[in-house]
């Protein structure tokens, strides 16, 4: 569902592609980051937005507490308060197992 591709060298994605990848609004994306401090995307001269892979990390445990468990603003909040060390690690386990699997089926097609 959401992923980046590892390979790419971008350091920097701007809203649009990160609200692609999550399939929600641009809006939605302000949103979070003016509720939820721990993201603050790169601001250009311009004032765009730069997300980092760092940032879409944050957004993907923001994104399953709110749009996937059903948690409030609020209850996210509290719960990445509580639990945050422990949804990184989540996030980041999943993110390795996905990457075994791509493997594994590369290598069944080269079989």
């Amino acid at each position: 569902m959401i992923e980046i591709d590892e390979n790419s060298l971008k350091r920097y994605y701007s809203i649009g592609e990160v609200a692609k990848l999550f399939e929600i609004s641009t809006s939605q994306i302000r949103f979070w980051e003016s509720e939820f401090n721990t993201l603050s995307p790169v601001k250009n001269s311009k004032g765009d937005r730069r997300f980092t892979p760092a940032n879409i990390q944050q957004l993907k445990l923001i994104f399953e507490l709110v749009k996937e468990k059903g948690y409030t603003i609020a209850g996210a909040k509290q719960e990445l308060a509580t639990k945050s060390s422990y949804y990184k690690k989540k996030v980041e386990t999943i993110d390795k197992l996905k990457k075994i699997k791509s493997s594994l089926l590369d290598m069944i097609e080269d079989l």
